[in-house]
């Protein structure tokens, strides 16, 4: 009867254990992130036909020559000048006469001649320059 009773109780064992939902495993790390791999080149393709560069060709309107009023054509001259050529003399003139701000260099000191020009202003910046000087062109 030990025997029926260790046989009875071997299946109910096994029985339970099926019952039981199956224990988890603990989770497995993952493995530290991987460095991407080194891409592939592509495969090289053949260079197509390339035009050769074009020179790129400036706005016709900077360069169509406008001719200074009075007050500017003491500075630049009283020729026609492009847009372009008139800001490089005014630039040149400045750096001539010494009148870019020690402290400020985006600032410029107007003398007699650019304050004409500048509409009275005695320091302008050198963005609004551009500005007050294209009112002087025609």
């Amino acid at each position: 009867m030990a025997t029926a009773k260790k046989a009875a109780k071997k299946p109910a064992a096994k029985k339970s254990a099926a019952k039981k939902p199956a224990a988890k495993k603990p989770a497995a790390k993952k493995p530290a992130a991987k460095k991407a791999a080194p891409k592939k080149a592509a495969p090289k393709k053949k260079p197509a036909a390339k035009k050769p560069a074009a020179k790129r060709k400036p706005n016709a309107a900077f360069m169509k020559p406008l001719t200074p009023s009075a007050m500017l054509a003491m500075v630049v001259g009283s020729s026609p000048l492009p847009r372009t050529e008139v800001t490089k003399k005014i630039w040149d003139y400045i750096k001539k006469n010494k009148l870019q701000d020690a402290v400020n260099r985006r600032l410029i000191n107007a003398d007699e001649k650019l304050r004409a020009v500048f509409g009275g202003k005695s320091k302008v910046s050198m963005f609004e320059m551009t500005k007050l000087v294209s009112n002087h062109l025609k």
